[in-house]
């Protein structure tokens, strides 16, 4: 008896054993055992996906997801540079007329093969005014792009003339209205993501669940319980599955950062990004030098949109005054704590100028000074008719760190400038949506550069821009923004861009805080994870040992 009860309590103890180490990487869930033995990558996105469709994405909570699981004519290397994606290979004599060739292995997750019309008929779809598509600018660059999605009526025929037909199967023609530097990377870029035609014009809703979706990249979507976990798996029919080592990622849908890093503390996640750490974490991992803790540049900038229709902000002055009665470098010391600099222009580091850094030849365009501050609030209230900043309300997307720093503006506003203000915070989703919609007074933002090129943070403001949240308009900063897109002198574009900068940032509609990092944590058996300047984290060539 003492025997079989010994076997038996050795038996249980084992069984304890596996099931505490079931979030390990290379096992699943307890919940489901059916992740056992594979590689899986557990990660939080802290944000529901306003979509999944790569034309009508407009952040990183939808990007982060999507660029793992479609993939355009170009991709990008670890090492940043533009290399074959779906395409094998392209010619430009002009740079304004392009020809690529598609590769012949390349398919759908369903197996179906991808397509020169999957291509033609995504982009056209971004531009289809139907279609209310917030990127559709950055498809400008084509041959009557901007006229198809500005058009009410007469859509069939400006349709045909956009610059994108794909010529066969495998070949795709592309004519652009003039030369542009980046559109190599561009199509890089998840808005130049193919969608299959077949299955969007008979499903229009294929994207809205797990069930009938379908993709292209290293990995398709398994799983997607809204507001709470996306479950992704490896897609066998990629072109370098061979290269594509986990089975499975799992990004849950957690909003709160301390209880995600308790999650990862306890083994339930094995990476976390940036947005998923508290900023007191950050701090204490970067100042102990934490095996698992990495960070580096991000091509990104934290910075406030201030509406400019809504009075006494519609003032330029009062909007200064706002940028420099903060401490910037509190901010970034006490609350960021991630090695942030502290941002006094809009541009980051990180783009190459002429010669040298855009940002570096840029240097200081703000300063912070409470005397001068306190002069323009004054003098701004007077042009007004008012005496005082009426009372309104900060709007931030829930988030710690975003919190303590809307309460740490709150309190230098109020005391240097005797401005009251109350926070109010909202999901991700629903800040954009009233970001667009002009219902804020102060909402914090950020931007993370879509390409390598001062143009991709300057061309949100001008007049109209679906981004041009705080609706500010400057006809001066207009002509050197169209004059720039166009330019094939580089030195005389960037000097364009430069002054163009110092106008946005002189008349505030957006108020620079901080240049992000990219602060990350993942376990010492993860391997392969690779950060570009100007995206999140990637997981696609990650492995676990």
């Amino acid at each position: 008896m003492k025997k079989f009860s010994f076997i038996i309590v050795s038996m249980l103890v084992l069984a304890l054993f596996f099931t505490g180490c079931s979030f390990s990487g290379k096992t699943g869930s307890t919940q489901s055992g059916k992740n056992e033995g594979k590689k899986v990558l557990k990660t939080n996105n802290s944000s529901e996906p306003g979509t999944l469709h790569p034309g009508l994405a407009e952040g990183t909570h939808d990007s982060w997801v999507i660029n793992h699981i479609f993939e355009g004519l170009t991709t990008r290397s670890p090492e940043g540079k533009t290399v074959p994606g779906m395409a094998e290979s392209w010619e430009s004599k002009d740079g304004i007329t392009w020809i690529f060739h598609l590769k012949d292995n390349v398919k759908w997750s369903n197996g179906e093969p991808v397509t020169a019309d999957d291509f033609e008929y995504a982009w056209k779809y971004v531009l289809n005014p139907k279609s209310s598509s917030y990127y559709a600018f950055q498809l400008y660059y084509l041959k009557g792009a901007k006229e198809y999605n500005s058009a009410k009526d007469n859509l069939k025929a400006l349709e045909d003339a956009v610059g994108v037909k794909a010529l066969d199967d495998k070949t795709l023609k592309v004519e652009l209205t003039s030369p542009v530097p980046y559109f190599l990377e561009l199509t890089s870029f998840y808005t130049y993501y193919p969608v299959n035609k077949k299955l969007a014009e008979s499903n229009p809703d294929w994207y809205k669940s797990a069930d009938h979706f379908v993709s292209n990249g290293p990995f398709q979507l398994k799983e997607w319980k809204h507001k709470e976990i996306i479950k992704l798996a490896k897609n066998n029919y990629y072109y370098e599955k061979e290269n594509i080592h986990l089975d499975e990622v799992e990004l849950a849908i957690i909003t709160d950062s301390n209880t995600a890093w308790q999650m990862y503390q306890s083994g339930e996640f094995n990476l976390l990004p940036e947005k998923s750490l508290p900023p007191d974490i950050i701090g204490k991992l970067l100042t102990e030098k934490n095996p698992e803790f990495h960070t580096g540049p991000y091509l990104s900038t934290y910075y406030l949109d201030v509406n400019t229709d809504v009075k006494p902000f519609n003032n330029p002055k009062i909007r200064q005054a706002l940028s420099m009665a903060m401490d910037r470098k509190a901010i970034v010391t006490n609350i960021a704590q991630g090695g942030q600099p502290p941002a006094y222009s809009f541009i980051p580091p990180g783009i190459p100028d002429v010669s040298g850094d855009f940002q570096g030849n840029t240097g200081n365009l703000i300063k912070e000074d409470l005397a001068e501050a306190k002069r323009l609030l004054k003098e701004g209230l007077a042009e007004e008719g008012m005496s005082k900043v009426p009372s309104f309300n900060y709007l931030y997307n829930t988030d710690e760190k975003h919190k303590a720093i809307g309460e740490a503006l709150q309190e230098m506003w109020r005391k240097n400038l005797g401005i009251e203000m109350t926070l109010e915070n909202v999901e991700q989703q629903v800040k954009l949506d009233r970001q667009k919609t002009g219902d804020y007074v102060i909402s914090r933002a950020g931007w993370v550069g879509d390409y390598v090129d001062p143009m991709t943070f300057l061309d949100l403001f001008i007049t109209g821009a679906s981004y041009n949240d705080p609706n500010w308009s400057n006809k001066e900063y207009d002509t050197l923004i169209q004059f720039a897109q166009t330019a094939t002198d580089k030195k005389e574009r960037m000097n364009a861009l430069h002054k163009a900068e110092k106008i946005l940032v002189d008349e505030a509609p957006i108020i620079p805080i901080y240049f992000y990092t990219k602060p990350l944590v993942y376990k010492e058996s993860i391997t392969g994870v690779f950060t570009l300047i100007n995206d999140e984290p990637s997981f696609k060539y990650a492995d676990i040992k």
